[in-house]
């Protein structure tokens, strides 16, 4: 089984106006609301990829029960917490002529809820997969994802972790199988331009000395790099279409990397989904779906 963990998973309210202006009332064109947050978006990606997973995490209040609902919707299995004191977090992405984000803050994570979570996970067997993406909220240590991978490593099973700065860094001596920082966070941790591909893969290379297994490197336009475990190394432009929403695409690489690698057993192809997924996302106004990730593998002769 496939397990995502969403700390602080969002309602997600995405507006579209066509000339906003501050300071005015601003009249929406178009509106979408559905369950939100990294881990969330790995789990209903997964979903429409045919994957089979369960997502975990909080939710609190009435927008909690409606992000159950949505994924349960979408046909994820949910083991969420609740948490009786407010709420989760609404996310308002506004686009217009630029693209600006407004994010709530979430309920407060007691540590009685994050040990109901801890024994949720002790329950996880031998080649599971866990995912573990975004930020931790302010209530809870920033240890957070070393506590769970300290907890679960002796299980033998796969870890992802989509995260930045140190919280990446620190649980790479847990050897997670997938890690996926794109070139800006490369720059964040090692202090150094990544301006050539050969820049990014010596520092890929470096991450996976501190303990990663397989680093895929997104960059946006520039397309993708992954250096995997067995030492080869892969590298792509990107597909070719119009960036309709940016929200969700890192999320969607992932989930298409997770499922090209359990159903092949081969990074090349893991590499290829990872790609065309997250670019299946970026072209369209919800998350990918199987069909238009088919029309990015024929488009890049992958398939």
């Amino acid at each position: 089984m496939i397990y995502t963990v969403t700390f602080n998973p969002s309602l997600d309210y995405i507006v579209s106006v066509d000339d906003f202006t501050l300071g005015r009332v601003n009249r929406t064109t178009k509106e979408l609301v559905y369950p939100g947050g990294k881990g969330v978006n790995v789990s209903l990606v997964l979903k429409n990829l045919g994957m089979e997973n369960t997502a975990l995490g909080f939710t609190a209040g009435f927008t909690g029960t409606e992000i159950e609902r949505g994924l349960k919707e979408w046909g994820c299995l949910t083991d969420f917490i609740r948490i009786p004191e407010g709420m989760s977090r609404i996310n308002m992405k506004l686009r217009s002529r630029e693209e600006s984000e407004v994010n709530g803050q979430g309920p407060k994570i007691s540590e009685e809820a994050l040990e109901e979570l801890y024994k949720k996970l002790d329950a996880m067997e031998p080649e599971d997969v866990l995912v573990l993406a975004g930020s931790i909220p302010s209530s809870m240590p920033d240890s957070s994802y070393e506590q769970i991978l300290a907890r679960v490593q002796h299980k033998n099973i796969r870890s992802v972790v989509d995260a930045t700065g140190d919280l990446l860094v620190n649980v790479l001596k847990y050897h997670p199988f997938l890690i996926k920082p794109n070139n800006h966070e490369l720059e964040e941790i090692f202090h150094v331009p990544m301006d050539s591909q050969e820049t990014i893969v010596e520092h890929a290379k470096k991450m996976q000395e501190m303990g990663a297994q397989n680093v895929l490197i997104s960059m946006a336009g520039d397309g993708a790099i992954l250096v995997a475990a067995d030492g080869s190394v892969w590298q792509s432009p990107a597909p070719k279409g119009k960036v309709v929403n940016s929200v969700g695409a890192g999320d969607s690489m992932v989930a298409g990397f997770i499922t090209g690698y359990l159903k092949s057993n081969r990074y090349e192809e893991a590499f290829h989904m990872g790609i065309c997924t997250g670019s299946a996302s970026a072209f369209s106004e919800r998350l990918a779906t199987q069909a238009e990730v088919d029309g990015i593998l024929e488009q890049m002769g992958w398939k």
